[in-house]
């Protein structure tokens, strides 16, 4: 097993998926990865003032500001790449913004017309704290852990997908968690970044505490039979998860939850009338992001929640 380490560079950051890519390091099934990353958008310098434009790794950028992609030895489609996420230290400082577009919710809310609202972020091990004054415990994960489609060609890394996640913006990432996703190329190529410090559920704002990360992660690959469910799932200190995408909320609600049953099912040995009996008293539903052109939802089975 090898530690491997890198750093947000020219060299190592990507603003959009594409299987063309080539990597930028290959790691062996098992190994451990600590890589660097820079905020969401990628600024080479901290703001000093709440929505100050600072230089940024892309001008303009099309999306995530993205360390990768890692290519794993032994990943390729029909298998699935394990993602431990042993540790998460966020940068110093932080940002959030909301209202900077003009959507179906703001417009709902009343705040398409601006101005947008800035909180400018100092953080610590523990806490951050706002230029306004409010302190928030810190949690953080990766907004992005995901793999390129199958398609040729550039894609935005803006929309998470059920094929090899991306953004999926789950607050439940946090330390101590493996998100298992199929893989959709040779390889794998996975990227990582948007680094949140807190977020809560749905990142309602459209952006959490956005930061740079340094992630410590160890990558492996198991065949995709070995895993209960074929689409993106988690397990994690809060408990099993599933997710699902879908431009109709309907739809992505349907998908986490199938997923979940399909999950129940394996553990239980149940039908799959019986799997949804079973949930309904111990399975959340939680929309995990409103912000991504796509609607995301996650089921939890909470740790310790069946005996």
């Amino acid at each position: 097993m090898t530690q491997h380490r890198l750093e947000p560079t020219p060299a190592t950051t990507v603003d959009c998926f594409s299987r063309e890519t080539p990597p930028v390091l290959t790691v062996d099934a098992g190994d451990t990865v600590v890589a660097g990353s820079l905020d969401a958008h990628g600024f080479l310098e901290r703001q000093r003032t709440p929505g100050e434009q600072r230089p940024r790794m892309f001008e303009p950028g099309r999306g995530h500001c993205l360390t990768g992609p890692i290519a794993v030895r032994g990943a390729e489609p029909g298998t699935v790449l394990a993602i431990r996420i042993e540790d998460l230290r966020p940068g110093e400082w932080g940002w959030t913004v909301a209202a900077a577009k003009d959507t179906w919710l703001t417009r709902r809310l009343g705040v398409a017309d601006g101005p947008p609202g800035h909180l400018l972020w100092e953080l610590d091990a523990d806490t951050g704290t706002s230029d306004r004054g409010q302190t928030v415990a810190l949690a953080p994960f990766l907004g992005v852990l995901g793999l390129p489609p199958a398609e040729p060609g550039e894609h935005s890394t803006i929309p998470p997908r059920p094929e090899g996640g991306g953004n999926i913006d789950c607050r439940e990432l946090v330390a101590g968690s493996t998100l298992y996703l199929p893989v959709t190329v040779p390889g794998a190529l996975l990227h990582l970044g948007d680094g949140h410090a807190a977020q809560g559920d749905g990142e309602v704002g459209g952006t959490a505490i956005e930061c740079p990360m340094t992630t410590r992660l160890a990558l492996d690959v198991v065949p995709a039979a070995q895993r209960p469910v074929p689409g993106v799932h988690a397990e994690t200190p809060a408990g099993r998860i599933t997710f699902g995408f879908h431009e109709d909320l309907n739809e992505a609600t349907a998908a986490a939850l199938g997923a979940m049953l399909t999950w129940l099912q394996a553990l239980h040995g149940l039908d799959r009338p019986a799997a949804l009996a079973l949930a309904s008293p111990v399975v959340d539903l939680r929309v995990t992001q409103v912000a991504n052109q796509t609607w995301g939802v996650h089921a939890v089975l909470p740790t310790g929640a069946l005996r």
